[in-house]
């Protein structure tokens, strides 16, 4: 049954036309200067071509700018009194007579089995701090494939429960097949044990919350019966790597203002992310099963960013789905390198991509249509700026071919040729303050409303050094990242898929030569094009110079920015400060304890096999089910393959059917023991 919302529809329809209204007035504005510098003699194919791309882009910048320019106009005048967080409760907030069962989910595949149960233990100790975690349970939903991460997962599984007497309350299942990935997990745990839930938590596995979030979250969802899902927006931490570094610091800077903005005009018809949100189970379970696309990949198949899909299908139940941008306390890690930020860039594209096909969907609002091709922007943006660079070089070169006519018919004084140089640079410097305003206001909003914040980000001289230092980077960084996402998208479109391969998230350097294999290519573009229009058309050289430098330095500023040693640096200096390193919330303080006690080598896989407890513990968790007679010849080969020759003959697959087989496990086990030996 449908739940009409309690927000009304006025606030939102006035909310949309404001916001809808700016952002087509600057598109427009922007589309009249330009036209009016093209119209010199008549519209060439090529300026028609660049209108289209530019109208594109141009919608797609003033919408960024839009939303943070009301975000930061929301913070500057004491926040928004419409926010989930502020709107009075619709429901009761009396304590129930029994505990309200919320479930902490954690998906996990491949991941470091330390970084998880360290940050698992740190999120659970912060909940019991809290004095409320007796209505939280806590999933770790496992589709590891790798054996041997397989069994350190089951035995800190054990530890934890160990150390918080938590047996009963925190579980650890891993699934036979990863069918749909993520999805297919959260599918599985909402359709095993959904209806011992009211609600579920979902994490990713690099995820922190505070105990004191997860309980304002549940008290949130108990006001608002009418809300299926409340999103908050997670902070980026613990990053060591000058890249990541530079990156936490402008998120913790500059996503206040987007996300208040956000939240100001999308209000209960906001959208999920994936993780660190709550999501209330039954309307989930019933609304958010997700298709299998036809066709095959990349369009096809398993949907990969379910999280917008759910997130539409709950709205369009008449359910509400909100941003609690005032939600503090909740974190997540990002990737180390900028190549390790693009290989996550090239899974989320693909995914994002494959919304294309949702968009024209019977039955989705406007506004979950919007969502949708707001998602799919962020990735095609690249490609079009990068069609709108090389047609722009093209038309500059056409008209440096041109030699102007400065009498025409019987005309005998001459007709000098107009000059647009006004209305382009108008133009660029429009665009250019559309994209670096959004940090002033950050800056502003810092300066003026929270000195304490100030002082945490470094005080206003190394804030501002900061800023500074972080637009250059992204200047540098922009256009390899405008040619990564350009090949991913055309990758694509050639239907070639990605998959979804786990994260690297430890901070490692770059050496040379993995920086010439990932950035050589799009280093030999840079002095390519920058020769080509150096030599043909000079004065468009100096325009490009910014695009130019970005590839010509791509593989140093790689090789530079993956330092960790130069991230600490920095860090000393007082360079690229957050809140969270100034004085770190008591989460974080738990995870780096968890981290540092726990800092010993893992028994291998084959030292599980010999230790009766360990072995003990996986055969437990194992189902308890006969293989077919092939299937027992062929575990029996493997079995003396491993015994004859050594681990390193056996793939990962093969290790993992040794170890899936209750009967098999306990062979190994008995003969390893009886010799000995635990190789």
């Amino acid at each position: 049954m449908a739940v009409h919302s309690p927000m009304p529809r006025r606030p939102r329809l006035f909310r949309r036309t404001v916001f809808l209204t700016l952002v087509a007035l600057t598109t427009v504005a922007a589309m009249f200067m330009i036209t009016s510098a093209f119209q010199q003699n008549g519209l060439t194919p090529q300026e028609l071509v660049l209108l289209l791309l530019y109208s594109l882009l141009i919608l797609w910048i003033s919408t960024s700018f839009w939303t943070a320019t009301i975000g930061f106009l929301v913070l500057l005048f004491g926040g928004d009194s419409k926010s989930i967080s502020r709107l009075p409760p619709m429901a009761s907030l009396e304590p129930a007579a029994t505990p309200l069962r919320t479930a902490i989910v954690m998906p996990i595949y491949n991941e470091d089995p330390h970084r998880v149960f360290s940050g698992l233990a740190a999120i659970w100790q912060s909940l019991l701090e809290t004095g409320r975690s007796e209505g939280f349970e806590l999933f770790i939903l496992s589709d590891t494939r790798d054996p041997e991460i397989w069994l350190q997962e089951e035995t800190r599984w054990y530890r934890l429960c160990e150390e918080f007497e938590g047996h009963g309350r925190i579980f650890y299942r891993n699934r036979e097949k990863n069918i749909a990935r993520k999805s297919g997990n959260i599918e599985e745990f909402c359709h095993r044990w959904g209806n011992r839930y009211r609600y579920m938590i979902v994490l990713d596995a690099d995820s922190l919350m505070s105990g004191e979030t997860l309980v304002r979250m549940v008290d949130l969802m108990e006001a608002h019966p009418n809300v299926a899902l409340i999103q908050s927006p997670p902070l980026p931490v613990n990053q060591k790597s000058l890249f990541a570094r530079i990156l936490q610091f402008a998120s913790s800077l500059y996503s206040d203002i987007f996300t208040a903005g956000s939240s100001y005009w999308q209000l209960a018809d906001s959208n999920y992310w994936g993780h660190n949100a709550i999501i209330r189970v039954q309307p989930f379970v019933k609304h958010c099963g997700l298709p299998k696309l036809p066709g095959r990949e990349p369009f096809g198949g398993e949907i990969l960013s379910h999280d917008f899909v759910e997130a539409a299908l709950l709205r369009e139940a008449g359910w509400e789905v909100w941003l609690a941008y005032e939600l503090s306390g909740s974190y997540e890690e990002l990737p180390p390198t900028l190549i390790d930020y693009a290989k996550r860039d090239r899974r989320w594209c693909q995914g994002n991509l494959q919304h294309v096909r949702m968009v024209f969907a019977r039955g989705l609002s406007g506004i979950s249509r919007l969502h949708l091709v707001m998602g799919i922007m962020s990735y095609l943006s690249s490609p079009l700026w990068l069609l709108f660079l090389l047609i722009t070089g093209f038309e500059a070169y056409v008209q440096s071919q041109t030699l102007p006519v400065y009498f025409f018919g019987d005309n005998i004084f001459p007709v000098w040729p107009e000059s647009y140089t006004v209305e382009m640079t108008t133009v660029l410097l429009v665009t250019l303050a559309m994209l670096f305003l959004p940090k002033l206001w950050s800056l502003i909003l810092l300066f003026t409303r929270n000195r304490r914040k100030l002082e945490a980000f470094g005080g206003v001289f190394r804030v501002t050094l900061s800023v500074l230092f972080e637009s250059v980077f992204s200047i540098f960084t922009a256009p390899v990242l405008m040619l990564y996402q350009s090949k991913f998208v055309i990758s694509i479109l050639a239907r070639k898929s990605v998959g979804w391969p786990p994260q690297q998230r430890d901070a490692h350097g770059l050496s040379f030569k993995e920086a010439l294999l990932a950035h050589g290519g799009q280093t030999l573009v840079g002095i390519i094009a920058g020769a080509l229009s150096y030599y043909y058309v000079p004065s468009f050289f100096w325009w490009f110079t910014p695009v130019l430098a970005g590839l010509v330095f791509a593989i140093p500023t790689s090789m530079i920015s993956s330092s960790a040693g130069l991230g600490l640096l920095a860090r000393r200096l007082g360079l690229f400060l957050t809140p969270e390193e100034a004085r770190a919330p008591r989460v974080i303080e738990l995870l780096h304890q968890n981290l540092e006690r726990d800092s010993g080598a893992e028994e291998s896989a084959y030292g599980k096999i010999v230790d009766p407890a360990a072995c003990a513990l996986h055969a437990a968790l194992l189902p308890q089910r006969l293989p077919k007679k092939r299937l027992r010849h062929q575990l029996h080969a493997l079995m003396y393959q491993l015994v004859e020759e050594g681990p390193e003959t056996l793939s990962s697959a093969e290790k993992r059917s040794l170890i899936s087989d209750p009967d098999t496990l306990m062979r190994l086990h008995t003969l390893a023991w009886s010799r000995g030996d635990s190789h």
